[in-house]
């Protein structure tokens, strides 16, 4: 959807302009464009860099920079537990922050030491490769809240791939309670 959004707000119909093939399992988008099945394919990490450390591909764009925040990441409670849970909620999100002043204040070498363990099919050199290139990008945030342009922007790419049938308003499922207090 973000890659649809990306080549509508560049003036290509995505449906028209290009051909798009959605009907390779998501893991195996990678060794298939390797193979030849595609002039370009869409990666996550580790499986970009993967690609272009075996010499089979480049990465050429990022997805995350050219379409603005996305907020690929959320965290969902039902109003209840959020109501129920403040002391939980409130010392997951300062985990989560302290998460995100790791990588503020860490080298990309530290970084990849430290999430080496969840990326088995890649070695330390890889996964730094992955880390300057996010930290180029500025893909992680300083903080954890979710900003109200962030949300109308993922409520713009759900309406364009035609998955939102109705705009909700950022207030009424958005609590940035907890995240701004981790930050005062």
């Amino acid at each position: 959807m973000v890659f649809e959004y990306i080549l509508k707000k560049n003036g290509i119909e995505p449906q028209k302009d290009v051909k798009i093939n959605q009907n390779i399992d998501f893991g195996s988008t990678a060794p298939a464009f390797a193979e030849g099945k595609a002039d370009f394919t869409i990666e996550f990490e580790p499986s970009a860099t993967l690609l272009e450390s075996e010499q089979k591909g480049y990465v050429v764009a990022s997805l995350g920079k050219d379409s603005g925040y996305v907020p690929y990441t959320a965290f969902c409670a039902k109003k209840s537990y959020i109501k129920e849970n403040k002391k939980v909620l409130q010392k997951f999100t300062n985990a989560l922050q302290k998460g995100m002043d790791y990588v503020k204040s860490h080298t990309p070498e530290e970084i990849a030491k430290v999430i080496k363990p969840q990326f088995k099919d890649a070695n330390v050199e890889t996964i730094t490769t992955i880390v300057k290139r996010y930290a180029n990008q500025e893909t992680w945030k300083e903080n954890l809240i979710f900003e109200k342009e962030s949300f109308k922007l993922l409520q713009d790419i759900l309406e364009s791939a035609g998955e939102l049938g109705k705009r909700v308003p950022y207030k009424e499922l958005v609590t940035t309670e907890f995240s701004k207090k981790t930050i005062e």
